[in-house]
């Protein structure tokens, strides 16, 4: 007993760890190895925020899939996550509905598509 469960304990510890990808709308599959993600449970339209502070992107899990946004500062990051109503603050600072779509992520698609 005690030898299955040393085996099973150094199973894990030698398991190889993935990251975890996520499949954007509109554009090829992205690693969240260098991503902070959180869960969000406060927001009836936001699920998952994932950010990387070091290249300003922000990957945001809504109902109906992921959108990734490019350029986009820590201090944008900061209010969106302490916004009291963060569905509101993306709509109108972040997504392309904001005045001038500046965060928005140039796409390339695949050819033939």
């Amino acid at each position: 007993m005690i030898r299955t469960a040393t085996s099973f304990i150094l199973f894990l510890l030698t398991a190889p760890v993935g990251t975890e990808t996520v499949d954007l709308r509109n554009s090829k599959p992205i690693d969240l190895g260098t991503f902070e993600c959180r869960d969000i449970n406060r927001s009836t339209m936001i699920q998952r925020v994932c950010y990387d502070r070091a290249q300003r992107a922000m990957i945001v899990g809504i109902k109906s899939g992921y959108d990734r946004f490019c350029e986009l500062p820590p201090e944008t990051f900061d209010g969106f996550m302490t916004a009291p109503s963060m569905g509101q603050f993306y709509n109108q600072n972040i997504r392309g509905l904001a005045p001038d779509g500046r965060y928005e992520c140039p796409t390339t698609r695949a050819p033939n598509s």
